[in-house]
């Protein structure tokens, strides 16, 4: 049994390298496995292990000056949960591909608690507009009801989104939401920039302590993350359908041919008739061995 980690923090790091070094030591010693950005602006992470190896390294981290505050979330998994340890220095710990200067999160939304949210949400004011920051994919199987989503592939198309969709937001009270939190820092400073919000909130900790407070609230379906469980259920809604029949589900997949690669929702009635593929093009070439076949992922399940 173990737990992943979620945590970031944004705060000057005046010797990314040193760091680095130091949490490539921490993590190998206690057979932590994940991915650790660090930048000049901060830190962004997402680590397995144990429970022990976890809480020691929640431990060691809070004897550091700089990170001893850091809100960390926790899910259930472990050190399978990733295939190795990644540990990289950035400009941005996030990529929004903006001047992490000219857009950081001192000038971003006011962060509202998972209470005060859910109440929000429930009154629901005539001018509030949820405004989801996440990629087409991740609100494909959940998202808070009634929600703006956008067709972004990659967080650093936002900005443009927000370029091109300004008057959805004139004058409106803005909820922004994101998996943890880290991406709303900034997203919502690059509206609040525009001037044209009456309001701009976001949540403290992301949706992950909002459905951690009310897992059959407004946010229905499942919570996608970046790691080899892909995604956490929530409750039972299901909100996407299968990319090749279209019935509703919410699972999914990585073309088993690797030239393809498409991530994509699939049942596994056609998970099965389609061998892992992602149409009837791929299953052909995988059948001829024509291509480079992906090695299947088995589903990593935690109780």
């Amino acid at each position: 049994m173990g737990k992943v980690l979620i945590f970031y923090k944004y705060v000057h790091i005046e010797f990314p390298k040193r760091a680095m070094k130091w949490q490539q030591q921490i993590c190998t010693d206690l057979g932590l496995t994940g991915r650790i950005i660090l930048g000049h602006e901060g830190i962004n992470g997402t680590v397995g292990g144990t429970d022990e190896s976890c809480e020691r390294y929640k431990e060691i981290m809070a004897k550091h000056p700089l990170f001893n505050d850091i809100d960390f979330k926790e899910s259930a998994g472990g050190a399978d949960c990733f295939s190795k340890l990644q540990i990289k220095i950035k400009d941005e710990i996030v990529h929004l591909g903006l001047d992490p200067v000219a857009v950081s999160p001192k000038d971003g939304g006011q962060h509202l608690t998972a209470d005060q949210v859910h109440q929000l949400l429930e009154t629901h004011p005539d001018d509030l507009v949820v405004l989801d920051t996440r990629n087409d994919f991740e609100w494909a199987i959940g998202k808070f009801t009634n929600s703006v989503t956008s067709d972004i592939k990659n967080f650093r198309e936002f900005p443009e989104y927000i370029e091109k969709n300004l008057d959805q937001f004139k004058d409106k009270q803005v909820l922004m939401v994101c998996t943890a939190g880290i991406r709303c820092e900034r997203a919502t400073a690059v509206l609040q920039q525009k001037g044209v919000a009456k309001k701009v909130f976001q949540i403290r900790g992301g949706i992950h302590r909002y459905v951690e407070q009310f897992p059959e609230g407004f946010f229905r379906g499942k919570n996608y993350v970046f790691d080899n469980r892909i995604a956490l259920k929530v409750n039972d809604d299901v909100l996407g359908s299968c990319y090749l029949c279209s019935k509703p589900c919410d699972d999914y997949n990585n073309c088993l041919n690797a030239e393809c690669n498409r991530h994509f929702i699939s049942c596994k009635p056609c998970e099965q008739d389609y061998n892992s593929t992602c149409s009837d093009r791929c299953r052909d070439l995988v059948a001829q061995r024509k291509v480079h076949i992906r090695e299947k992922r088995q589903p990593i399940v935690h109780y």
